[in-house]
């Protein structure tokens, strides 16, 4: 595996070595060894997968207790994924990082636990979500970031300019000048 940092180091893009010839592929899409030699020492406990059409956008979510790495992974069509470092100590504080995982490149991103979360569905045909969580799925502790608050200013990949479709709880996000943060 390839273990690249972004814009953000602790947000990593993983990149698995696949082996393939005319019958498909196989490839490891989680190592605890070779996390843990790249610095990832994660204990998930929890495995999600969600299916969305184009043009939806989930997110951006953090839970500000119970705080949830993620390792996320599409596994047919392609997302526009996002992490907002929303740790207020970080010197990365209020910036974002975003990266193209489809299941064509097999990527893989993790993200640690103190980010705001989200993807946006680029491909047509819309596209499957994986993701391992570090910790349960609380929803009183649940938070939603706007995705297209200017102050942080992310630039979506929205497909022919259109609004994304969104949740209701998306769509009244807080503001990142309102919403509560991690130390």
């Amino acid at each position: 595996m390839k273990f690249t940092a972004t814009d953000i180091a602790d947000v990593v893009i993983i990149e698995p070595r696949r082996f393939g010839d005319h019958r498909g592929f196989f490839f490891e899409s989680w190592s605890q060894q070779q996390f843990a030699e790249h610095g990832i020492h994660a204990n998930f406990v929890q495995d999600n997968h969600s299916r969305s059409a184009q043009g939806v956008l989930r997110g951006l979510h953090y839970q500000l207790w119970h705080p949830q790495g993620k390792l996320v992974r599409v596994t047919a069509g392609e997302v526009f994924d996002v992490a907002v470092d929303l740790r207020r100590s970080a010197p990365t504080f209020g910036r974002w990082v975003g990266v193209t995982l489809s299941a064509d490149n097999a990527r893989l991103l993790w993200i640690p636990p103190g980010f705001a979360h989200g993807f946006y569905v680029t491909s047509p045909e819309g596209a499957e979500f994986q993701y391992k969580c570090t910790d349960r799925y609380a929803p009183a502790y649940e938070r939603s970031l706007l995705w297209n608050d200017p102050a942080i200013g992310i630039s979506w990949p929205l497909v022919d300019g259109q609004p994304p479709t969104l949740a209701a709880k998306d769509a009244t996000g807080n503001m990142m000048s309102d919403t509560e943060v991690y130390p």
